[in-house]
């Protein structure tokens, strides 16, 4: 646990502090997305590096320097900034925040960058309830599917009731939704969703059986 603490904390002094050019330090991340143009358009993305104050993006349309952007980030919620530079493929954008929202982007970073290294817990910032639609299926990438039973259900993940215990890390989907498995229990499995969700109500929906 302490080598854990340790090398989570600095992850995240590296993730606030300034380098000699007096950028940000980034980290390597997988973040899904979407984005907007001045234009608004909206286009997929990935966030490759980023820090508290910018972003590499992989993106369809590279849009123009000095084009403002506003982003949507899987776990990271509503950002924006503009374009500092773009490459074949994608831009590097700055991130316009207060002092606190940086704070707070950084532990996110931090988290985000170590869960898999340090076998971190699923992000539990989304408040999770009882669903309405309790009743659900589960499919396997092999074509095997089983019903389940949702003990409870946020916009980030859900805890299932089911018979089987994929392997940590499967890939599977719950209802519509495409999730991987992050933690056995003694009655089922907890996983976490591929995209976080932005309405609860449009999970629920989701979750019904064809």
């Amino acid at each position: 646990m302490l080598i854990q603490d340790s090398m989570t904390n600095v992850m995240a002094a590296a993730a606030l502090r300034d380098d000699n050019e007096g950028r940000f330090q980034r980290v390597r991340v997988s973040i899904l997305g979407r984005y907007m143009l001045a234009d608004r358009r909206e286009f997929p993305c990935q966030v490759i590096e980023m820090s508290p104050g910018d972003a590499v993006v992989i993106a369809p349309v590279s849009g123009r320097v000095g084009e403002k952007v506003i982003g949507y980030l899987d776990h990271l919620g509503r950002v924006e900034g503009t374009i500092l530079e773009t490459f074949d493929g994608g831009f590097r954008m700055d991130l316009v925040a207060s002092s606190r929202k940086r704070e707070k982007l950084a532990a996110q970073l931090t988290w985000l960058a170590n869960r898999d290294l340090l076998n971190l817990p699923e992000d539990r910032r989304h408040e999770r309830v009882v669903p309405d639609i309790r009743h659900s299926s589960i499919l396997l990438e092999d074509g095997r599917r089983y019903n389940c039973k949702i003990t409870d259900i946020s916009l980030s993940g859900a805890a299932v009731e089911i018979d089987v215990r994929p392997a940590l890390g499967t890939p599977i989907t719950l209802g519509r939704m495409r999730a991987r498995v992050i933690r056995h229990f003694s009655d089922g499995i907890a996983v976490e969703f591929a995209s976080v969700q932005e309405m609860l109500t449009v999970v629920q929906q989701n979750l019904r059986i064809n």
